[in-house]
């Protein structure tokens, strides 16, 4: 998925209030943009980091940049628009880009299920339906090591209790782990972070939940579907 405009670098200055992020441009003017991640982004909102931000000249947006990826400088980047991960796998679930689920080719994102809950996407298709809930991951606390979440979530420990009441109604149910950062190899729980969110990872997958995980490919000129990830969880 290309950005739809070309991205600028610019230097962190500070990120608050969740979505918000003073920045410097190349040219030196400090500006506010939209930070679209309301995760702790632990790691990534050292004051002086280089970023990349995406422009726009939309009259209804009161900030002109919006946030897209840090750059660790070393010829990696971490992708910190929670919004994309959604966009970019259901075009690939259409294209039948993941192997798992490439027998579910009819997708629909947001349905309601659960207690007042939306599942990311409801795919059908060859056998039961398939539940799938989508987790962007950002953070690395060890060189290699991508982990989830970076916060406690209770959001996400009632998303896992209810996919697998999904599996006990004789559907089927995914947790799809997509990791934003092009610098790890493998793939864990961060337990000590939220023990609450691992327990109930644990007991979904005991009762049939499944758990998969990817990397991505990211350059300022967008980011793709990688290839599966070594998983400890």
């Amino acid at each position: 998925m290309r950005f739809p405009t070309p991205l600028v670098p610019a230097r962190l200055i500070r990120r608050y209030k969740r979505f918000l992020a003073d920045i410097r441009l190349e040219d030196g003017r400090e500006v506010t943009a939209h930070c679209a991640n309301p995760g702790s982004m632990m790691g990534l909102k050292d004051e002086g980091l280089k970023i990349w931000v995406e422009p726009n000249d939309d009259p209804k947006k009161k900030l002109k940049y919006g946030w897209r990826l840090v750059d660790h400088e070393n010829g990696h980047f971490t992708g910190v628009d929670t919004s994309l991960p959604n966009r970019m796998l259901r075009a690939a679930f259409e294209a039948h880009e993941v192997p798992e689920l490439a027998d579910h080719p009819n997708v629909r994102a947001e349905v309601k299920y659960g207690t007042n809950s939306r599942v990311d996407f409801l795919m059908s298709g060859a056998g039961p339906d398939t539940y799938v809930e989508v987790k962007s991951v950002t953070l690395s606390r060890k060189s290699g090591l991508a982990e989830f979440p970076d916060s406690v979530t209770a959001r996400g420990a009632k998303h896992m209790a209810e996919l697998a009441e999904m599996t006990r109604q004789g559907h089927r149910a995914v947790v799809f782990f997509l990791v934003q950062r092009t610098d790890c190899s493998g793939f864990d729980l961060a337990r000590d972070l939220d023990p609450t969110y691992a327990a109930a990872f644990d007991a979904a997958r005991a009762a049939g939940v499944r758990a998969l995980v990817y990397d991505t490919r990211i350059t300022p000129d967008g980011v793709t579907l990688g290839s599966p990830l070594a998983s400890n969880a």
